[in-house]
């Protein structure tokens, strides 16, 4: 999918639009997307793993290895560290009463849990183009992290009635130990004003999953959203860098 870093106003499956935020493709008209880095400090994490064959701990079953008339204690490897999966998180960010009295609650949620079809009609509403549903179902798939944004309707007048609609989705893509990159911030048109809270939690999570490294790109129009956000516009000299096809 074609480049996107840093966005927010409102947007599509790979910008974003909140109250004007959209998602940059690499050839498009739209002015050249700025490379952006969130002021979070790093942190290093180190992990250890150990390839051995299996036959040379099976010749070493007594925890001996003898060399002639010399014997050397040989310790097994430690075991690889396991890694957990992230519990996904939801919050209710906004409950309100609607005129007609049903309750309208606002849902974040990183579980991931977005229908293509739903997502493609976000898309339309914020005026992206149109995308293979198949890449779109393969962008979400490889994601580390795809955050939503829900509006949940329950009728006061029967009960146990609901209107669910997805209003809004980042996603980041990841090394899962030290970088993340958000691509493809949107939140429908109706619910401006929403963006800073998505990416406040989007980035939140990040970092609870110790991902200090975040960027993006971003639309010269929204720069000012992200800085206010933490963000720094090409930092220490650092250029985003794009290939394009010269044939």
């Amino acid at each position: 999918m074609p480049p996107a870093f840093a966005a927010a106003p409102s947007s599509s499956i790979c910008g974003v639009r909140i109250p004007t935020v959209r998602r940059f493709e690499a050839q498009s008209t739209v002015s050249t997307p700025r490379f952006m880095r969130n002021r979070v400090a790093a942190k290093t994490r180190s992990t250890s793993a150990w390839s051995l064959k299996a036959g040379l701990w099976d010749s070493l079953r007594s925890g001996l290895l003898k060399n002639n008339s010399s014997t050397e204690t040989v310790e097994p490897p430690p075991a690889p560290l396991e890694v957990e999966e992230p519990l996904p998180v939801e919050i209710v960010l906004l409950e309100r009463t609607l005129p007609d009295g049903s309750t309208e609650q606002i849902l974040f949620s990183s579980a991931g849990d977005v229908d293509v079809y739903d997502l493609q009609a976000l898309c339309n509403k914020v005026g992206w183009p149109r995308r293979p549903l198949s890449k779109i179902a393969a962008s979400l798939r490889n994601s580390y992290l795809v955050a939503t944004l829900y509006s949940i309707i329950r009728s006061s007048e029967t009960e146990g009635e609901e209107k669910k609609q997805l209003i809004g989705m980042a996603r980041a893509t990841s090394d899962h130990a030290f970088n993340a990159t958000i691509w493809d911030v949107l939140v429908d048109p109706s619910y401006q004003g929403l963006g800073k809270a998505l990416m406040e939690k989007v980035i939140r999570t990040l970092l609870q999953r110790d991902i200090n490294n975040i960027t993006l790109f971003a639309d010269n129009k929204v720069i000012d959203f992200y800085k206010n956000l933490g963000f720094e516009v090409d930092p220490q000299g650092i250029k985003g860098m794009f290939w394009y096809p010269r044939f």
